[in-house]
């Protein structure tokens, strides 16, 4: 059955929603008077060290956001994911946002299962519960029986399209009359970034497009063994009910309870950031929600590397092939701390016009990024640097193009995650050597051409001391030194001396031609660093690690 959605377009909802002075003016006055009391509230009761007036204000928090309905939900689930952002009381309330809200009347999702699937529930399966397991802010979840095995059954709220299209309108309208009030210097007009929301939101509520994104999603990760994808009942879905296979896991909520349950928390972590950066610069197609309500810890993987489940596939986004390799190299620039370089990147992604001095920039860009990067890799988090980063838009035309926003979203809150896992969790700990290897191991011709930009200068010249810090980021940064050595020797051989490899060999025979005789001084310091870095003791040590690993 095709889906009765229209899909989101502001000038004409804009339209349907003036029409309806009665819907409009009364919505719009709840939601500007329930702000301002929350606002004062907040600024009355916010810093009170009593323990009971900061429960009393988190459950009133927690009230106020799920009496705003859905589109509030999923921005306050988008908070719910910061532990270095909300205070602790906050967040365990905050985090009930995210799959512990109100259910709806249970004779209603009865109801919308018969209608969407033409038969009773009861006649459909073997057995359904009387009460949903979950409720989230766009449908509610069963654990259904069919043939001895158990079935997630979401069914999604009622008038969930109206509401939706109601409140994106209000709050394009609010965010674009009040952005130049609030403390933000975004740019590109928070409306847009609105936009983009309300484009995802109303994809999310069409389930069939959901399980489209949920066939897709496993497909791509279908050779990883530590990413599980629930499976897909077709014959039990359509555009409101969607039934997948029920995963039987450890919520990426609490430290403790994985501990409980004999699971280590860093394992997980670390898959989790890893599939998310290959979502991001290998597939181009992200999950954009991934907060602990949508991933779960499994039994199985090993110390290193957790499995991993992922579920809600609702909310899914792309980035362009350009835009993904501009990332990859925009972060290669700041590892080698080529701030001009990153500024053209930087222009190219949309985040500067063209018309920029980007000289301007390389001094302030290099004071934001520069402290926190480099050596001080492992000192890195998102937070630090976005609250330089907030400083340094109000003085230069930076902006944030609005394809940007769920990307943005995606990567916050997945970071979010980790740290409530783990409080010292650095992001680019993990991220850096990931990048480091991708480009030490992808012969695919755009990241080849990104490694010999780092490899050799404009002129051809061997730049060593950017293999050398390419090396360092993969090898010492690493918390697993010596699992990569293999893998990335093997790569660099046979891109060495494959067809695509002649680029290689010809820039490197260019390179030791300098005034029209041959100098073998950067030739000798990179074989050097090679023969160092793959010494046969430690190719040994990497190999044992591997099969270690493996056991």
């Amino acid at each position: 059955m095709k889906s009765s959605y229209s899909k989101y377009s502001a000038k004409d909802d804009l339209f349907w929603l003036i029409l309806r002075p009665w819907i409009f003016i009364p919505r719009v006055l709840y939601i500007l008077l329930t702000f301002i009391f929350l606002f004062l509230r907040i600024l009355f009761q916010g810093n009170s060290k009593n323990k009971n007036v900061q429960k009393n204000l988190s459950k009133y928090l927690f009230d106020v956001i799920t009496d705003l309905g859905p589109c509030f939900i999923k921005l306050g689930q988008a908070l719910s994911t910061r532990p270095d952002l909300v205070r602790q009381d906050w967040l365990t309330e905050l985090t009930k946002l995210q799959d512990n809200l109100p259910a709806f009347d249970h004779k209603i999702a009865l109801k919308i299962i018969e209608e969407e699937l033409g038969t009773p529930a009861n006649e459909l399966f073997e057995e359904f519960p009387d009460s949903p397991i979950a409720s989230a802010s766009l449908g509610q979840v069963y654990k259904a029986k069919l043939n001895n095995s158990y079935l997630a059954v979401k069914v999604q709220r009622p008038n969930l399209y109206f509401l939706i299209r109601r409140d994106i309108v209000i709050l394009r309208f609010l965010g674009t009359f009040l952005s130049p009030l609030l403390p933000l210097n975004i740019g590109v007009g928070i409306g847009e970034i609105i936009d983009e929301f309300g484009k995802a939101l109303f994809d999310e509520i069409d389930y069939q497009k959901e399980a489209e994104n949920a066939l897709r999603f496993a497909n791509l990760f279908k050779e990883n063994p530590n990413i599980f994808i629930p499976k897909l009942e077709k014959q039990f879905s359509s555009k409101r009910v969607i039934t997948t296979s029920w995963i039987d896991g450890v919520k990426l909520r609490d430290r403790a309870l994985l501990e409980e349950n004999n699971l280590i928390p860093a394992s997980f972590i670390k898959t989790c950031v890893i599939s998310g950066l290959q979502q991001l610069f290998e597939f181009g197609y992200f999950h954009a929600d991934p907060h602990p309500g949508n991933m779960f810890a499994l039994k199985g993987g090993n110390a290193d590397c957790g499995n991993l489940a992922y579920v809600d596939f609702g909310m899914m986004d792309t980035i362009t092939n350009s835009d993904r390799l501009t990332l990859i190299k925009a972060i290669v620039h700041i590892i080698n701390e080529e701030y001009y370089l990153l500024a053209e990147d930087f222009q190219k992604l949309g985040f500067l016009t063209k018309e920029q001095d980007l000289q301007k920039l390389v001094e302030p860009l290099k004071e934001v990024l520069g402290g926190s990067f480099g050596a001080e890799v492992g000192n890195f988090n998102l937070k630090n640097v976005t609250d330089k980063f907030s400083k340094l838009m109000y003085s230069y035309p930076f902006r944030v193009p609005s394809r940007f926003a769920l990307i943005i979203r995606a990567v916050v809150s997945q970071e979010g995650l980790a740290l409530r896992l783990d409080p010292e969790f650095k992001i680019l700990k993990i991220a850096y050597p990931y990048i480091a290897k991708k480009l030490l191991t992808d012969n695919s011709e755009e990241i080849l051409d990104i490694l010999l930009e780092v490899v050799f200068d404009k002129k051809g010249q061997i730049q060593v001391e950017k293999v050398e810090s390419l090396l360092n980021i993969l090898f010492k940064d690493s918390e697993n030194i010596n699992s990569d050595l293999i893998p990335v020797a093997n790569a660099g051989l046979k891109l060495f001396v494959s067809k695509k490899g002649s680029e290689v060999r010809k820039n490197l025979l260019l390179s030791l031609i300098k005034d029209e005789k041959l100098e073998f001084t950067d030739a000798k310091k990179l074989l050097a660093l090679i023969r160092d870095t793959f010494s046969p003791l430690n190719i040994a040590k990497s190999a044992v690690q591997n099969i270690i690993s493996t056991v």
